[in-house]
């Protein structure tokens, strides 16, 4: 009862750390990742080790900022920094978040029509468009964080996966213990692309803006260690909940797709159908499941952190925990992010060139915006007592840093080389 007790209490404790970390894996990212896993087998599966303390940290920090000013991560750059830094990420982050939504639809589209091949994918992204909107605007946020909550075990289907084909645990072991790194620009783009689908500018806003709807939840009056303290048991739990995630999806194409001489993946719907003759049938339905499951998680929180930044630079009203008709703006900047996204098949931008240029604009902007977190994070003005321990820096500072590594070297290969 005791081992119950404390599962519940836990349970209780974890939300949106669990809902951001389990977002990152998103269509676009498991993509992603299965792009990794077939061109370089086992070689990239450090990266997961890698991103997780740099993922936990930089959520930390936009978790706390939003308990502590109880205010979004654009509500305080509104209010500290100058308007031009402000405008500059929304005009970044409207094109990246919109076209991130397009692929995730498509992916889901083109999954749905694997899984039913008689319904074509064009009625299967309409459906997923429309039922995730309806949600959204119809649900309150306690409902649509439980739901969110609950789809998270969707996932679990990826820890699966792997299992169902005979493995080299010795092989694996070395492969996520020793980096390897290959000089050449193939490898260094899919770790650039790794890098830059697990740590998204929108989870920074998202993250410290759905602490606020928590809080208003809680109908807690003040930030306190307490509170604090389970936020950073939410993230990390979050966080690590993404890691193996993205480990096990690389683990399953690093072995499965790559043995077989599969090299070449672009779309999650490819990683599925590879999957079937290699793994059996059972793996490519948890894999198209897992897609499905994701992309309903990672949607809502595109479309959310997109209508946090509008609203909050603009001073509309916001928050999922309002109806629509309190909070009307703020919906639909939501409906045209859906819109927008599902409407880019239609305009010639296929999935893959979306996560290319999803790729470029984030790249372009996170570096940036993980200085401003560190800088508001170390801010007394700010943040108070609560400013960034020793460990938080370094952790931040190096991401940061390879970050701003990473974007040089997307920006390079895209345009110069």
């Amino acid at each position: 009862m005791k081992i119950q007790s404390k599962f519940k209490r836990f349970w209780k404790i974890i939300g949106p750390g669990l809902i951001t970390g389990a977002s990152d894996d998103d269509p676009s990212g498991i993509a992603t990742y299965s792009q990794a896993g077939a061109a370089f087998g086992l070689q990239t599966l450090w990266t997961a080790i890698l991103a997780f303390p740099l993922m936990a940290a930089i959520q930390q920090m936009c978790a706390r900022i939003g308990l502590v000013t109880s205010q979004g991560l654009t509500g305080t750059l509104k209010k500290h920094y100058p308007r031009p830094v402000l405008y500059l990420m929304l005009v970044f982050s409207f094109p990246a978040i919109v076209m991130n939504i397009g692929a995730d639809i498509a992916g889901m589209g083109a999954v749905g029509n694997l899984l039913f091949p008689s319904i074509d994918a064009t009625y299967f992204s309409v459906v997923f468009t429309v039922i995730l909107l309806g949600l959204i605007i119809y649900l309150p946020y306690q409902k649509i964080a439980s739901v969110l909550k609950y789809l998270c075990m969707v996932m679990l289907v990826y820890f699966i996966v792997p299992f169902l084909y005979k493995q080299d645990f010795v092989a694996i072991f070395k492969a996520t213990v020793i980096p390897t790194i290959q000089w050449n620009k193939e490898f260094l783009l899919i770790i650039v692309g790794i890098l830059g689908t697990t740590i998204s500018p929108y989870l920074f806003f998202w993250q410290a803006s759905i602490e606020v709807e928590e809080m208003k939840h809680k109908r807690a009056l003040m930030v306190n260690k307490k509170i604090i303290h389970e936020m950073q048991q939410d993230v990390d739990f979050g966080m690590t909940f993404s890691g193996f995630v993205m480990y096990f999806i690389i683990l399953t194409t690093g072995t499965v797709l790559y043995s077989a001489g599969i090299h070449q993946i672009n779309t999650v719907e490819e990683a599925a159908v590879a999957l079937k003759p290699l793994a059996g049938d059972l793996a490519y339905v948890l894999f198209a499941v897992g897609v499905i499951g994701t992309g309903l998680i990672a949607i809502p929180v595109l479309s959310g952190s997109l209508s946090y930044i509008f609203t909050e630079t603009f001073g509309w009203e916001q928050g999922l925990d309002k109806k629509f008709h309190e909070a009307k703006g703020f919906y639909v900047i939501i409906a045209i992010s859906l819109i927008l996204g599902l409407s880019l098949n239609y305009v010639g931008i296929s999935p893959i060139d979306a996560l290319i240029y999803t790729a470029v604009l984030y790249g372009i902007t996170a570096p940036v915006l993980i200085g401003i977190i560190l800088h508001i994070s170390n801010n007394r003005e700010i943040m108070g007592e609560y400013v960034n321990s020793r460990i938080s820096n370094v952790l931040g500072f190096a991401a940061l840093i390879i970050m701003s590594l990473a974007a040089g070297a997307l920006l390079y290969f895209e345009f110069f080389n």
